[in-house]
């Protein structure tokens, strides 16, 4: 298959810049973005792509804000929406043979790499609309954004929030993570915790002159291990909960008993809750324990209600379902736009060894939100 991508004399500025294929085969394109690596904080390069690709796009105005874009249509519609989607991934994979890395590869019309799933397909299809669909039915503002991955403090999309809030107000906005193609309305809030128990340092051999802080931890594995997540309907869609430990560190040396440990915990709660409400539910659990609220982001209800939401619904054709885990329509919601997931691919593969996505499937999402919009 031919790539997408075709390599530009370098230059000073831009030693390994790419010119994107916007108007071919959009799986292609989903290829040559897989290409260029963007692991959080190393969206740069593509985010260069991506600008130059739509600043040749006349019908659209393009403002940059470090690695985050917004291109803009200027049709005086009566109605606007926002297509978004991250730019960044999580880190490669270490593990020999992983197939879910960079460059990416083809096994038929299966594209494996880094970001096939997450969300490569999806920044694919937004940049094919921009360079085919000139005449939409409605405005569109299309927003690509740096920093998904990590901590909500560095956020491209919260940047754009704060400093160029003006371009995005919208009616209706769809964010192009995957959902195997079927409108999936809100989704689950996410909030993080450091449970820290205390100890006495003592030579390993001499332990009762300690105290081990390892060993004081049990009970807050115990209690999370025993604890049943709730699924929770909202709006007529069941979003189920999960509650874990996500790493645990503690210890100084192989013969020292360990003064301090801490046990990270991770809650995925449904959009019934408020992140005060959430966090409550955490440390009435674990109460008794040194707990400490690392990052916290809201969860979104589903805003299927919107005109605009229930005509893409019925382009698409599928039963909606709830989003699992928090994606950044919790961003939009917040800003009283209400907004869906619609992107390619199984949510399941992401950030996996063995992450992929097929070819068809990034057509057919393209097609689908040509249908609505064209």
């Amino acid at each position: 298959m031919m790539n997408s991508a075709t390599p530009v004399p370098p230059s000073p500025q831009q030693p390994d810049a790419v010119v994107l294929d916007l108007r071919g085969d959009v799986a292609q394109l989903t290829a040559a973005i897989m290409d260029i690596e963007s692991v959080s904080g190393n969206e740069a390069a593509l985010a260069d792509a991506v600008e130059a690709a739509l600043r040749a796009l006349p019908h659209l105005s393009v403002t940059r804000n470090g690695d985050s874009i917004v291109a803009r249509t200027e049709l005086g519609r009566a109605e606007r929406v926002i297509l978004a989607g991250h730019l960044d991934t999580v880190p490669l994979p270490t593990v020999p043979g992983s197939r879910g890395t960079v460059p990416s590869t083809w096994d038929g019309d299966v594209l494996y790499g880094r970001g096939a799933t997450d969300m490569k397909g999806g920044v694919a299809v937004q940049l094919a609309i921009a360079a085919t669909v000139a005449e939409p039915t409605k405005d569109i503002t299309f927003i690509f954004y740096d920093h998904e991955e990590v901590a909500a403090v560095k956020s491209g999309l919260g940047r754009l929030v704060r400093e160029n809030r003006e371009l995005l107000d919208a009616d209706f906005g769809i964010l192009l993570e995957p959902t195997n193609g079927t409108v999936e309305g809100g989704c689950n809030g996410t909030i993080r915790f450091e449970a820290t128990t205390r100890g006495l340092a003592a030579h390993s051999a001499r332990a009762w002159m300690g105290e081990n802080a390892i060993h004081a931890a049990a009970p807050i594995l115990s209690r999370l291990a025993a604890y049943q997540p709730a699924t929770v309907q909202v709006e007529g869609l069941d979003y189920r909960e999960s509650l874990n430990a996500v790493k645990v560190h503690g210890g100084t040396a192989g013969n020292v008993i360990p003064d301090a440990c801490v046990v990270e915990i991770n809650y995925r709660y449904a959009p019934d809750k408020t992140p005060a409400q959430a966090e409550a539910h955490v440390r009435e659990l674990l109460e008794g324990f040194e707990l400490v609220c690392t990052d916290s982001s809201a969860g979104a209800r589903p805003g299927l209600n919107a005109p605009a939401a229930a005509s893409f619904v019925a382009a698409v054709g599928r039963e909606p379902l709830p989003k699992y885990g928090w994606t950044d329509v919790a961003r939009l919601s917040e800003m009283g736009i209400p907004a869906v997931n619609f992107g390619p691919g199984d949510a399941l593969l992401a950030h996996s060894d063995n992450e992929h996505v097929r070819g068809e499937d990034i057509r057919e999402c393209l097609a689908a939100l040509t249908r609505w919009l064209a």
